[in-house]
């Protein structure tokens, strides 16, 4: 990988409205900023994905590198709210579901999210503040 050694990174989907209002929810409530950010699309998320096995054209997980494993799905959602801190923390008690069940409905809204959430045309850009917490 092109990049220095990285923690905390969320993969998302860089077309999804959900996924790009999901990004500025943590943005918003990581006053620690632990996270960094990149779109699977890009650079970065495509050579993680490719690291890890992962298919690099479908783009319907939330992913969180942390510690230098790669965390999909609701498992990732729930870590990253845990490390958010706060109340937000509670709910990391989900994990007590089956990962099955968890990411049968994870995946539910995952194939509906175009259609209920809709996607722009290009890749999300962060704004010149947020610019730094981009990988690319």
């Amino acid at each position: 990988m092109s990049y220095a050694p990285v923690n905390n990174v969320i993969l998302f989907d860089g077309i999804c409205n959900l996924c790009i209002s999901s990004v500025q929810f943590i943005i918003k409530h990581d006053r620690k900023m632990k996270f960094s950010f990149a779109s699977l699309q890009g650079k970065f998320g495509q050579e993680v994905l490719n690291k890890y096995n992962l298919s690099t054209d479908t783009f319907n997980s939330f992913v969180l590198l942390k510690d230098g494993k790669l965390y999909t799905r609701s498992t990732a959602a729930l870590l990253m709210l845990k490390q958010l801190g706060g109340g937000w923390k509670i709910f990391y008690g989900l994990m007590i579901i089956p990962k099955f069940i968890r990411n049968w409905l994870y995946n539910i809204i995952a194939r509906n999210r175009y259609r209920w959430f809709g996607k722009r045309d290009n890749c999300m850009v962060p704004t010149p503040d947020l610019k730094d917490r981009f990988l690319d």
